[in-house]
């Protein structure tokens, strides 16, 4: 399955840590938007993290990949119920999204 490469599961561990952050620095009453272009990490957090809770963090097609992180963020957002994370499509244009990514590549470059 090629969502399940290694280099894809650092990817999403990257993307999850940096939603954690962004949580972090809120305080618990904000009231905002969230955006993230990870449709993975939006869809964990919005459709299926609560079935998991309920089940005891497990699934029916295996293991949850990164659940220590998937399961940080969801606590963050749990605590910030006034907070809505949405998806928002890569590399079309949006001026924050581009920039948030060439913040990040260039972060990527100065520690590889």
């Amino acid at each position: 399955m090629d969502s399940l490469r290694p280099e894809r599961l650092r990817g999403l561990r990257l993307e999850l840590k940096a939603l954690i952050e962004g949580y972090k620095m809120l305080r618990e009453d904000a009231e905002m938007v969230i955006y993230s272009d990870s449709q993975l990490c939006v869809n964990t957090i919005n459709q299926w993290a609560d079935a998991w809770a309920r089940k005891g963090w497990k699934r029916k097609s295996g293991p949850i990949a990164n659940l220590d992180l998937v399961q940080e963020l969801y606590a963050l957002a749990k605590s910030h119920p006034g907070v809505e994370l949405r998806w928002i499509r890569a590399h079309q244009g949006n001026r924050w999204n581009e920039y948030a990514d060439a913040l990040a590549t260039a972060w990527v470059r100065e520690e590889l």
